[in-house]
This record gives C-alpha cells, sequence and structure tokens, in this order.
C-alpha cells in the first residue's frame, strides 16, 4: 500500500464555484493502491501547485502525487511548468502512454501538456481536468503504477518480464 496525494488545480474548483469531480474519481480509482494522505484543491497558479507538490513528497513523504487539470493549452494552464519546477527527474513514457491511448479515442489527445516525474521518492504525474480523461488515463497507467512505484522505492528490483 502506498501513501497518495492529490492535487486539482482549477479556479472555478478553488473558488467553490464547480464540484471537483475528477479529484474525487482519482481517489476512488486508486482505493486497492493505497491510502489517500492528501488532497487539495488550489487555483490555477503554478506556485501554488508546485507548493503543494512540495509539501506532500518533502513533509508528508507520499509515495505518489496525482494532478488533475491545468494540462492545457489555456493561457492558466500551468500544472505542466509547475511539475517540472519541482520534479528532479522525468518520467516521459507515463505521459506518452497516456497520450497515446487517448489518440485512440480523441485527436484532442495531442494537445495535453501533462509530464511525469519524480521528486527524489515521490512520482508525481499530470492527469487530465475531466472525469472521462482521469479515467480513461488511470486506466492506461494503473496495471504499471504498482510495479514502479514499488521501484522507485527500492522495495522491487527488476522490470524485465520473466
Amino acid at each position: 500500500m502506498f501513501n497518495i496525494g492529490i492535487i486539482t488545480a482549477s479556479d472555478k474548483g478553488f473558488r467553490g464555484e464547480r464540484e471537483d469531480a475528477s479529484g474525487r474519481l482519482i481517489a476512488t480509482m486508486l482505493q486497492e493502491l493505497g491510502q489517500i494522505r492528501s488532497y487539495k484543491v488550489v487555483a490555477d497558479d503554478a506556485e501554488q501547485i508546485s507548493k503543494e507538490m512540495v509539501i506532500m513528497a518533502d513533509q508528508l513523504g507520499v509515495d505518489l502525487i496525482l494532478t488533475t487539470g491545468g494540462t492545457g493549452l489555456g493561457p492558466r494552464d500551468v500544472t505542466p511548468e509547475a511539475t517540472l519546477a519541482v520534479v528532479d527527474r522525468q518520467v516521459p513514457g507515463i505521459a506518452e502512454a497516456m497520450r497515446a491511448k487517448s489518440l485512440e479515442i480523441t485527436s484532442r489527445a495531442m494537445l495535453s501538456r501533462a509530464v511525469a516525474g519524480m521528486r527524489n521518492k515521490t512520482l508525481i504525474i499530470n492527469l487530465p481536468g475531466s472525469p472521462k480523461g482521469v479515467q480513461e488515463c488511470l486506466e492506461v497507467i494503473l496495471p504499471a503504477l504498482e510495479h514502479g512505484l514499488a521501484i522507485m522505492k527500492g522495495e522491487a528490483s527488476e522490470c524485465a518480464r520473466h
């Protein structure tokens, strides 16, 4: 079982003008993977998003942070920049896999700027802002996520299939 943090980047959600269906869906879909240690709804502000990531990774010691929202082309979509500002190493295959699968569903998937990376021993992954996008992307990465987290924490040593 892993410790998980969820960050929803949404101006409307932060102001209480929109219900956070995407963040709740992430929590539901990850019940078997671990425990939600922190769940925050923040404004679309790179500094605020980065600050929450650092708190979750460095102070709370979560193993996984999933963000939802702020990965598109809008002027306030800054979640990838906030993520890149705090990670030590990128894990591009995760975002590539999500985009590849999503492209089978909609050509708009190519507009996603989502990234994934590691901050020490915390994996940070950007997900889309819509519940449909969250579900589709989590279904792609969940089968490999537990193994990847175990490798990152030093609890597993092999990625090769036997």
